[in-house]
């Protein structure tokens, strides 16, 4: 399992990466994430852990400023879902939901990759089996045009006269 990235949030509402020794902002934080970082967020005098607070904060700085993902139907039905019985059933189904969705653009990218990088395998099969029937029907053209394929014809047809005959005499 990946070890999470440990961030400092200070008084001053500053943020410090610990493995990486520099202040980040939401959006630094937001990359590493896009890029498969797990973080951990905790507030640097109590120990209290903000991850939550800064993954919501983070959300609502891309849905201000980038392009919007949670329209506004959506979250009117996550906030009628808020404090509900089944509100735990909601975020288990969101996060398997988005999972599921995370797997299958992985696997579509890998086959994509796949495709790209041979995407004329099939037809450069057909066209070696091709080239293995044409090289066979030369070789067969080339054998009766010099008579080997006649000299084949005739020991073929000697061997046959002797079986015949071998097998007349025991008779």
């Amino acid at each position: 399992m990946q070890q999470e990235r440990l961030i400092r949030k200070y008084s001053n509402r500053r943020l410090y990466d610990t493995g990486g020794s520099r202040h980040v902002t939401l959006e630094d934080l937001r990359q590493l994430i896009v890029a498969g970082e797990k973080i951990k967020v905790l507030d640097d005098k109590s120990g209290e852990d903000l991850t939550r607070l800064v993954l919501l904060q983070i959300i609502c700085e891309q849905e201000q400023f980038g392009s919007q993902v949670l329209g506004s139907e959506l979250l009117e039905m996550i906030i009628r879902f808020c404090g509900r019985p089944t509100q735990v059933l909601l975020s288990g189904y969101l996060e398997q939901a988005f999972t599921t969705m995370l797997r299958q653009q992985e696997t579509m990218q890998l086959e994509m990759a796949k495709a790209l990088q041979t995407p004329f395998a099939p037809l450069t099969e057909l066209a070696r089996k091709n080239m293995e029937l044409w090289n066979q029907m030369q070789a067969a053209t080339r054998e009766a045009l010099t008579g080997r394929g006649a000299e084949a014809a005739k020991a073929a047809h000697d061997d046959d006269s002797k079986t015949q005959a071998a097998s007349s005499k025991g008779k």
